[in-house]
């Protein structure tokens, strides 16, 4: 689907594909280091073969992936969501956006295109964990939600859960 940000930027967002191993390995090295850690939540340079399957050969119901790419074809953005096994109404939810591209509004709509498929797949709540020092990220999850649950760990990280509005 081909979607305008707010600053006027082109990009096609679309399900993510066994074919874009190799691009998810070489988003995940344009990253800046605090990219990283705010998505992984400790260091991490490169995918396992184990995990680009993972990321990439998904069931499109319990686990679903959406890339976002500028009209050049360059890749500047995931979200997922994976079923939580022992609470079926409750996904949890990961978006990274490329450096250059945050702070524009491709996050949000990823998260609310994201949203729109879980809801349709009867998830009802996205949760995430997360750094507490990672104000986007908790803003993202505010954005989605008419009801936004934070517990603090005391070590740095934070529980967020965000009930999907109808």
């Amino acid at each position: 689907m081909e979607r305008i940000l707010r600053d006027g930027t082109r990009l096609v967002i679309r399900p993510i594909r066994p074919s874009d191993k190799a691009e998810l390995s070489a988003g995940l090295s344009s990253l800046s280091e605090l990219s990283r850690h705010r998505r992984f939540l400790s260091p991490k340079v490169r995918f396992t073969t184990a995990e680009l399957r993972y990321l990439t050969e998904l069931d499109g119901h319990d686990h679903v992936a959406l890339v976002a790419h500028l009209m050049d074809g360059t890749g500047v953005g995931v979200a997922r969501y994976v079923r939580m096994p022992s609470n079926a109404p409750t996904a949890d939810v990961a978006i990274v956006v490329a450096d250059s591209m945050q702070g524009r509004g491709l996050g949000a709509l990823m998260a609310e295109m994201l949203a729109a498929v879980a809801a349709r797949h009867g998830i009802e709540r996205f949760s995430a964990d997360i750094l507490s020092e990672n104000v986007p990220a908790q803003r993202l999850m505010a954005h989605l939600s008419g009801h936004l649950e934070r517990h603090h760990d005391g070590a740095g990280h934070s529980a967020l859960t965000a009930g999907l509005a109808a």
